[in-house]
């Protein structure tokens, strides 16, 4: 279904949970629970006590992340294969179900955005369309900012792979008989990824927005990098 993004959100803090590990870093998640919800031994619900903290924000979930739990405010995803295979989880979550992919048009549950030919990167203020940017979590800036955000907070927004060679906090998109090992992968993604957080900079500081980026460690370098604790202070 088509939508229109509504000021849900007008001069508030929204948080973003992206894909990258740092984030059971972040959060304190033990290393002995993140083994297991990486080999399928355990739900990304078991991660939602540690971000206790986030409870009661606002929060944008990025593909899989609205399985930590129903305190996640909104889903959004870009990819039409997620789609596919997460349609039921999707369709049964609570919160609003948003995405760019047109494979989602037609679903009346789904609040479907229009990628913006015109701004393919950046921040688009068009409220019925998204800046995709070449990945789900920078398009979500967009939709955060068209709901009236005025602070954001990126969360496991790493674009690069950890110490141990893990691309995200879960193992939900490798195979079933896949064997996590430290060795480099090859077709990463973060060649596409990062070029379009220099037009988001520009964008956000030309409307008044704040984005930071909770990981000291990550490969963007266009926002402030600060700690959970920091970007506690900062939105009290």
């Amino acid at each position: 279904m088509k939508w229109q993004v509504p000021k849900i959100w007008e001069d508030g803090d929204v948080w973003i949970i992206g894909g990258g590990p740092s984030i059971t870093k972040t959060f304190g998640i033990p290393d002995s629970l993140v083994d297991k919800v990486i080999k399928g031994e355990a739900k990304l619900f078991e991660y939602s006590p540690y971000f206790s903290v986030l409870h009661d924000k606002h929060v944008i979930g990025i593909n899989i992340a609205f399985l930590i739990g129903n305190w996640i405010d909104m889903v959004f995803f870009g990819d039409a294969d997620f789609f596919l295979k997460w349609k039921p989880q999707l369709e049964n979550f609570k919160g609003l179900k948003v995405s760019c992919s047109s494979s989602t048009e037609k679903f009346d549950w789904v609040k479907y955005l229009m990628k913006d030919g015109r701004k393919p990167k950046g921040i688009t203020d068009n409220p019925h369309k998204v800046s995709w940017n070449h990945n789900s979590g920078a398009a979500a800036i967009s939709v955060a900012v068209n709901a009236g955000a005025k602070r954001i907070f990126l969360l496991g927004f790493d674009m690069k792979l950890d110490d141990d060679k893990k691309q995200h906090f879960h193992g939900e998109y490798l195979p079933a008989t896949k064997v996590i090992n430290k060795k480099p992968r090859k077709n990463l993604p973060f060649h596409k990824h990062l070029p379009g957080f220099a037009h988001i900079k520009l964008d956000a500081d030309r409307m008044g927005v704040e984005i930071y980026n909770v990981n000291p460690d990550s490969a963007i370098q266009e926002f402030p990098k600060i700690t959970l604790d920091l970007a506690l202070k900062i939105c009290k």
